[in-house]
């Protein structure tokens, strides 16, 4: 226990002084439109990203599932009993 506390406080310690140390202001200015275009053009890779996964996980689903149809079927074609109606 003493020694996480200890290790958390030098992480702090080394964190603040890195951070006054280092620091150096820019005096610029972000333009609020750029900032939306990052925003969207990160959601648009997202998005797409989500799109090429969801379309080769049903391609490999649908890829397994035909063969383990196939292979019911079979065994569907060869457990039924087919009746003979023709007695009547």
């Amino acid at each position: 226990m003493k020694k996480t506390v200890f290790n958390v406080l030098k992480f702090v310690y080394f964190f603040s002084a890195m951070f006054v140390t280092m620091t150096c202001y820019a005096h610029a200015y972000i333009d609020p439109s750029a900032t939306t275009y990052v925003i969207q053009a990160v959601g648009a890779v997202i998005i797409a990203l989500g799109a090429v996964i969801t379309v080769f996980r049903h391609k490999i689903a649908a890829f397994f599932k035909k063969d383990k149809g196939a292979q019911e079927k079979r065994e569907i074609h060869f457990d039924e009993e087919v009746e003979d109606n023709t007695d009547k």
